[in-house]
């Protein structure tokens, strides 16, 4: 497995397929690209381009000037979508990020991932003002997106507090730790006493369905001369979606016929307050403190119980059959604060930071087929449990310039130390939500699963950058970090960038990285059930879901997790003939070792259970985390913009951006010893390739923006790349061709202050293809669209929006 990797990055480009890079090139190079969806956000009148500050410790770093790609995203580029999700508006901005909406997933649907270069969702690092953000209790266990992950809810981070957004598409494990193996997403709050806005917000869905009202704002107050305080609050009611099929499975049914289940978005309410501010002590010292407490609850649908099993009345409790629901609460809080200044030329940052994030679930108009004949005597309110993530962040960086006399510009020398506490919990539901088979629709978490873990890691960092020369510049950054369960880690990154001229240059970077297996990987366990499609038959199956460490998993061949191991490489051309033009295009590269899955669900043979059962857990099934796979992402990613400028102030913006992404195995792990014995494979053929084919190969946007006098147009044109949903069995694989969706926005100022808009999100109205009858992988037609589909399947959007601003 050695010789792969002495191969150059270049050797990603030529992966691909060759017409599929050329024809994306020729688009980029010649084709006119837009300021709203800002990929490379074209700068403000008399700027060259924007600064950033991620990945970068040098001052006044312009995105042109940066070795790695980096895509940034205005407030307004955030608002220019009908969504107020922040996953939703990047996976419609950014053509490498993927967000599909998962229904039927139980807590993922509540918390849904999102994931970059179709890598996992939580091989990305993600950032608020450059601090480390805390990731989600939650753990998506069943067959979505990003199964076996547990990453940073984007979606509690409201788009009313952000000023911008910086995404840095590279490995910066060097420079930040664990997890930025895909890339780092940093989001900027907005900040600053002066001005202000609020807006409210209405829309729904072509079928009627989906009604979205919000009200969101910020204001800024001066904290007496030295300092200012921003708060920034979002309230929203978002109602289910439903594209259920009608039931025809059984006439004996009293609801035969007739609309049942339901399957789409989930109905929500979320309400977040972000506060950010600063106050400066001295000409030397200033105090900074950011932070949030918001609440979102969510009701999402489990799986449609029929009133008869076969010809036998399920429960005389809801004798027409019965939806169960997920009521969940997930709060999340968390508080930065720091001094930063300067001593001795070294500009200084020390910080402490604290986040958390907490699930708690509950069932309703649901009952536990257990506590009496046929759940006769069960109660139909259940309380689940919880799931908690804690973290806690110490961090001192500091950076300073020096004049090398064989360089033209100085050198940046940025040192730093962390230490990192992190700590998981399990909370027991009531005792009626798990006795005996467990409340229907999520069993709870018993008092064997409940209980806490933590764990801490201390790192420290070297980063030089430097421009050699008015055409080279290069950076190196080396970090070694120190965890109390797995041992000790080292990465490296180098950089650099030449300018043949002012118009052109070539960048690249290599560098190894590596992320540690979450406490949720490693310690969430759960008994609950599961449905598997048996001979065509929907059938529910009591699973077991094991932390390796617990004598059930040992049984079945777990072993404890490793670190997950990367390389990454990258080479790009940007060309920059004018202030009004760019573009960019980057290939990349990355091999990931000892890649953590989550394992098939294992149908557990009467001497495996009764193993099980004798160490007191009865199961049909079970799971655990697990180091399965090597695996190569290999991909590019082209971006251009140019901007027309017109009479009178008024432009015509564009940007066209597009993403080849192709995932691969490089090596499967062996399969364990006493599952061999017993016919089953830890790692099936459907975990590896809902890794590797469940994403878009590709996405294509093409987007426009008219500004005029106070009017502005804005269209968007995407195209999702096809997609696989795989099965075990190859020839219940189902193939998706790629979709083409079309948004149309406009707005108005009628005057200095107020400012309406209105559009239509898909506004032709696009499906995906409906999910296929083979193996009855489509429920008998009640869940006809597949959760995989990167664009979701709620059809026709309407919205519209008044802002008033000062």
């Amino acid at each position: 497995m050695s010789s792969p990797y002495s191969r150059t990055a270049t050797l990603a480009i030529h992966a691909l397929p060759a017409r599929t890079v050329i024809a994306a090139s020729l688009i980029a190079c010649f084709s006119l690209p837009m300021y709203a969806q800002a990929q490379q956000e074209l700068p403000a009148e008399g700027e060259l381009q924007s600064v950033v500050v991620t990945g970068t410790f040098a001052k006044n770093r312009r995105t042109i000037d940066s070795e790695s790609p980096i895509d940034i995203l205005t407030s307004r580029d955030l608002q220019s979508t009908g969504s107020g999700e922040l996953a939703t508006v990047l996976a419609r901005l950014l053509p490498s990020l993927n967000f599909a909406r998962a229904t039927g997933a139980d807590a993922s649907d509540a918390v849904r991932p999102a994931q970059l270069r179709g890598l996992s969702p939580d091989q990305t690092l993600v950032l608020v003002n450059g601090k480390r953000r805390y990731t989600s209790a939650v753990v998506n266990v069943n067959g979505s997106l990003g199964r076996g992950s547990a990453p940073v809810d984007l979606n509690a981070i409201p788009l009313a507090a952000i000023d911008h957004v910086e995404v840095l598409r590279d490995g910066a494990a060097a420079q930040y730790g664990s997890d930025a193996i895909a890339g780092v997403i940093n989001i900027i709050l907005k900040k600053g006493a002066a001005g202000g806005d609020v807006e409210v917000g209405y829309g729904q869905t072509q079928e009627r369905d989906g009604k979205q009202k919000s009200i969101k704002g910020s204001a800024g107050f001066a904290l007496g001369e030295n300092g200012w305080l921003r708060l920034s609050a979002e309230v929203a009611d978002r109602d289910p979606t439903n594209r259920a099929g009608a039931d025809f499975r059984n006439p004996l049914e009293p609801r035969y016929g007739q609309v049942n289940q339901r399957y789409g978005d989930a109905e929500s309410q979320p309400a977040t307050v972000f506060f950010n501010s600063e106050y400066h002590i001295n000409d030397n010292i200033d105090w900074y403190a950011f932070g949030n407490y918001g609440k979102r609850d969510t009701s999402a649908a489990a799986t449609w119980r029929t009133a008869y099993n076969g010809t036998a009345l399920r429960t005389p409790v809801y004798p027409e059959g019965f939806l169960p629901l997920q009521n969940s609460t997930l709060t999340d809080q968390s508080i930065v604060t720091g001094l930063r200044g300067e001593a001795a030329g070294w500009r200084w940052d020390a910080s402490l930071n604290y986040g958390s994030n907490k699930f708690e679930l509950d069932l309703d108009n649901t009952i536990n087929l257990s506590i009496g004949a046929l759940g006769i005597d069960s109660p139909t309110h259940f309380y689940a449990g919880s799931l908690k993530n804690e973290q806690t962040v110490f961090n001192l960086d500091a950076a300073r310039e020096f004049a090398v006399p064989a360089f033209t510009g100085p050198l940046t020398v940025a040192v730093g130390a962390e230490a990192r506490h992190e700590k998981y919990s399990i909370g027991a539901g009531d005792e009626a939500s798990y006795i005996g088979s467990g409340s229907q629709g999520f069993a709870g978490f018993r008092p064997a699963n409940a209980g806490s873990h933590s764990r801490h890691n201390e790192s420290i960092y070297v980063n030089l950058e430097a421009e050699a020369t008015k055409k080279l510049s290069g950076g190196l950054a080396l970090r070694h970090e120190r965890y109390s369960d797995f041992g000790n880690t080292t990465s490296a990154k180098g950089s650099a960038r030449y300018a043949f001229t002012d118009a052109l240059s070539l960048r690249g970077t290599a560098s190894s990285g590596f992320r540690a297996p979450s406490l949720a990987q490693q310690y969430y366990t759960i008994t609950t059930t599961n449905f598997q499609v048996i001979n065509g038959t929907n059938t529910p199956i009591e699973t077991g879901t094991f932390a390796v460490n617990t004598p059930q998993a040992r049984a079945l061949g777990a072993q404890d997790l490793k670190a997950e191991k990367a390389r990454n490489y990258s080479v790009g051309l940007q060309f920059q003939p004018n202030r009004n033009f760019t573009t960019s295009i980057d290939a990349y590269r990355i091999d990931i070792d000892n890649r953590i899955l989550f394992s098939a669900n294992l149908a557990l043979n009467s001497a495996l259970q009764a193993q099980l059962a004798a160490q007191g857990t009865a199961v049909g099934a079970a799971r655990y985390f697990t180091n399965a796979v090597d695996t190569r992402t290999e991909g590019v990613d082209i971006v251009s913009t140019y901007r027309i400028d017109l009479q009178d102030k008024d432009r015509l913006d564009f940007t066209v951006a597009y993403n080849h992404n192709k995932n691969s195995v490089r090596s499967i792990a062996d399969n364990p010893a006493v599952l061999t014995a017993n016919n089953l494979l830890l790692i099936d053929r459907q975990t590896i390739a809902r890794a590797t084919v469940a994403s878009p190969k590709d996405k294509f946007s093409l987007v426009a923006d008219y500004g005029f006098g106070a009017w502005n147009a804005h269209g968007v044109v995407t195209r999702y790349g096809s997609f696989t949903v795989p099965q075990n069995n190859v020839a219940l694989d189902q193939n998706y061709d790629p979709q083409w969706v079309l948004d149309l926005s406009g707005s108005v100022k009628l005057d200095k202050n107020w400012r309406l808009v209105a559009g239509v999100d898909n506004v032709t109205n696009r499906y995906p293809a409906q999910v296929t009858s083979a193996g009855n992988l489509n429920v008998a037609g009640t869940q006809p669209y597949s959760i995989f589909a990167p664009n979701g399947f709620n059809g026709r959007y309407y919205y519209a929006k008044a802002g008033y601003s000062w």
